[in-house]
């Protein structure tokens, strides 16, 4: 489907979409710069837990792309900000490291490791993670039932640089539903819609008049039509046109754009 006007909103994934490791990719400068000259406002993604919007936007300086760190949204500012908004005397209990930790507290939510007192019980990207910490969830969830399970990002795994990778949160989640038979109630990264709604509260746009900018099926693109988004696939990272007809319709990516200028509206 080709759009030939603007949108109201443009939200972008970053790894493979905006750079590829350190490299920016072709066509994005122009394409953020003509974006930005209409004055329309741009946010980026990740469901990386593990960095603060402050390293992402030193990372896009880097590359020569100007930002805000507004501009920029993790899965620290959507769990932090769906929590201030929907849940915020709750204590929470996060299995996390040290970045969704300082978020937290910042965002003025009490956290405590007291299984009597714990509210919620939030999984996340941990290489930290030991047996007290399951236990701590364990008896939160189990023996006192008074807590939910919830986690940062549903990713399995986080890939590395030539093909290897190591445990991401939901390894952790599987092992808490494991021992306590309690399932997560809810996620805050890709292709949770949740991720969606922060930002569109925060922009007082619709997601209908916004784009999903990414290049993986699963993730990006599946969030923005959960959410009621167009959705522009952009073929320079993990997914392939042919991957297409393997994805539910409902599902599928209303663009498919070879690279990032596509996006733009014809003259």
């Amino acid at each position: 489907m080709e759009r030939n006007d603007w949108y109201g909103a443009y939200v972008f994934d970053m790894d493979g979409t905006v750079y590829l490791g350190d490299e920016l990719l072709p066509t994005v400068a122009r394409t953020l710069g003509r974006i930005r000259e209409k004055g329309i406002p741009v946010r980026f993604l990740s469901n990386n837990p593990t960095k603060t919007p402050r390293q992402y936007l030193e990372k896009l300086t880097r590359l020569g792309l100007p930002a805000e760190e507004s501009e920029i949204v993790n899965t620290l500012v959507s769990t932090t900000g769906w929590l201030q908004r929907h849940r915020p005397d709750a204590v929470v209990f996060p299995i996390g490291e040290p970045p969704l930790v300082r978020a937290l507290s910042e965002a003025g939510i009490e956290l405590s490791d007291d299984p009597a007192k714990i509210d919620i019980v939030l999984a996340s990207y941990d290489r930290s993670f030991e047996y007290r910490k399951l236990q701590t969830a364990f008896d939160a969830l189990w023996y006192h039932k008074r807590a939910v399970l919830m986690s940062t990002n549903p990713d399995k795994y986080c890939p590395f640089p030539g093909g290897r990778g190591e445990p991401d949160c939901a390894s952790i989640v599987a092992a808490i539903e494991a021992c306590t038979g309690v399932k997560c109630e809810r996620t805050f990264g890709k292709p949770s819609a949740l991720m969606v709604q922060v930002i569109m509260d925060s922009l007082g746009v619709s997601a209908a008049d916004a784009v999903m900018v990414g290049d993986r099926l699963m993730t990006d693109i599946a969030m923005g039509r959960l959410a009621g988004m167009d959705a522009a696939l952009v073929l320079t990272g993990d997914s392939r046109a042919e991957d297409i007809a393997e994805v539910p319709a409902e599902l599928r990516p209303t663009r498919v754009l070879e690279y990032l200028s596509d996006l733009l509206p014809r003259p």
